[in-house]
């Protein structure tokens, strides 16, 4: 499978964005799509993630309340809609795919995501 993440750009600090993680192949059930993000000098995080089948959603203490996840399983496409931005937030988000229950081993080429203060 790809992945291909797209939908950064710049935006004002308490603005928003929606970013997108298309996956070509087959998601299965029990697959798991995650974001991440990674700012220079610090540590890949996790931000959010979503199971397939059961729609059950984990968010990163830093973007809880403000984050949402979501996906459209019929377009193979997860969001993550990204509202009341802060600087701390800029970073280079990758979407990844976990199969069933396992380690993310499919990862997207990210999308790089500037937020002014």
């Amino acid at each position: 499978v790809q992945l291909q993440a797209s939908g950064g750009g710049l935006v004002q600090a308490g603005g928003s964005r929606r970013l997108s993680c298309a996956a070509s192949g087959v998601i299965n059930s029990n697959d798991r799509m995650g974001w991440f993000r990674q700012s220079p000098g610090k540590e890949r995080e996790s931000v959010a993630s979503i199971t397939w089948r059961s729609n059950s959603k984990r968010y990163g203490d830093s973007v809880k309340d403000r984050f949402t996840i979501s996906r459209v399983n019929a377009e193979n496409t997860v969001y993550l809609q990204m509202d009341n931005l802060k600087p701390e937030d800029a970073a280079v988000y990758y979407c990844a795919l976990a199969r069933n229950g396992g380690d993310y081993g499919y990862w997207g080429q990210g999308t790089q995501v500037t937020v002014s203060s």
